[in-house]
């Protein structure tokens, strides 16, 4: 757990950084410190001035929820330091909002250089939200697909693990199953506000026993990389290492195929390769 003075640490560097024109206060007057006076920050908190010295100071800890949360808005911040907050006072960040699906301008730049590997971007919930053109060539084109057949858990459970590319034995196909489940939780403990991750949920269970069966275990399975032999209708068996990267702040999942540089694997997955790849 952090201490009460990195909190207040914190605290004060983040009231530094807000200016008094951002919450509606003149820029003018004598100031010795640039950003928020305490007595400003306090008043915006609804917090008596002797308490946010004191939390400043490492004399007063773990202050409520309702603080943390006044605090937040108070300092303008943005979600990754919200949940500092919170970790820095040792309390558990309400989960708030809906699944982010925005791909962040720096990230969409290190996807588009790297067309010649398969690749696609899905949502904490597993909705598709892009993919390279050498994705599509390799497991199948999800511009073919309806809005709920994008969701990747929909459409396992939905059609069957033999719809899929990928080759699965029962074991393998069970483990899967185990983690989409667990991922699919997460997201709508994390976003609990998010009308589509609730009627996904529901159709799930109402129409796939097995979905319904796994959810009601309540089992936090863990995440794995994994090889993965993906049947190719022409080329035939291609085994490849799959990583699943997840970006911290968006909660976006990145996931990439590539091979043993000159393995015959590799060789498979050139003849698929676009020089044009772009992404969707």
């Amino acid at each position: 757990m952090a201490s009460g003075s990195e909190l207040g640490s914190a605290l004060r560097a983040w009231r530094r950084r807000v200016t008094p024109v951002e919450i509606g206060l003149p820029a003018g007057g004598d100031r010795r410190t640039p950003g928020l006076r305490r007595e400003e920050l306090a008043l915006l908190a609804g917090v008596s001035v002797d308490y946010l010295v004191r939390l400043e100071q490492g004399r007063a800890r773990n202050p409520s929820a309702q603080v943390l949360a006044a605090f937040a808005r108070a300092l303008r911040l943005p979600p990754g330091e919200r949940e500092l907050l919170y970790r820095l006072a040792g309390s558990v960040p309400p989960p708030s909002g809906e699944v982010p699906r925005a791909v962040p301008r720096g990230v969409q730049l290190m996807l588009d250089r790297m067309s010649d590997s398969p690749l696609a971007v899905f949502t904490a919930a597993w909705d598709t939200v892009q993919w390279n053109r050498l994705w599509a060539e390799l497991l199948g084109d999800p511009a073919a697909l309806d809005a709920r057949a994008r969701n990747l858990i929909w459409r396992h459970f939905a059609s069957g693990p033999g719809s899929s590319r990928v080759e699965r034995d029962a074991a393998r196909t069970d483990s899967f199953e185990r983690e989409m489940v667990a991922d699919l939780r997460r997201a709508a403990e994390r976003y609990p506000d998010d009308l589509a991750v609730r009627e996904l949920i529901g159709a799930l269970r109402a129409e796939y026993p097995r979905f319904e069966q796994l959810w009601s275990g309540y089992e936090a399975a863990p995440a794995s990389a994994s090889r993965k032999t993906i049947v190719h209708p022409t080329l035939g068996p291609i085994t490849l290492d799959c990583d699943v990267l997840t970006l911290d702040g968006s909660d976006l999942r990145i996931v990439l195929y590539s091979a043993e540089p000159g393995s015959a694997d590799a060789r498979l997955l050139d003849q698929l390769n676009v020089p044009t790849a772009t992404f969707r």
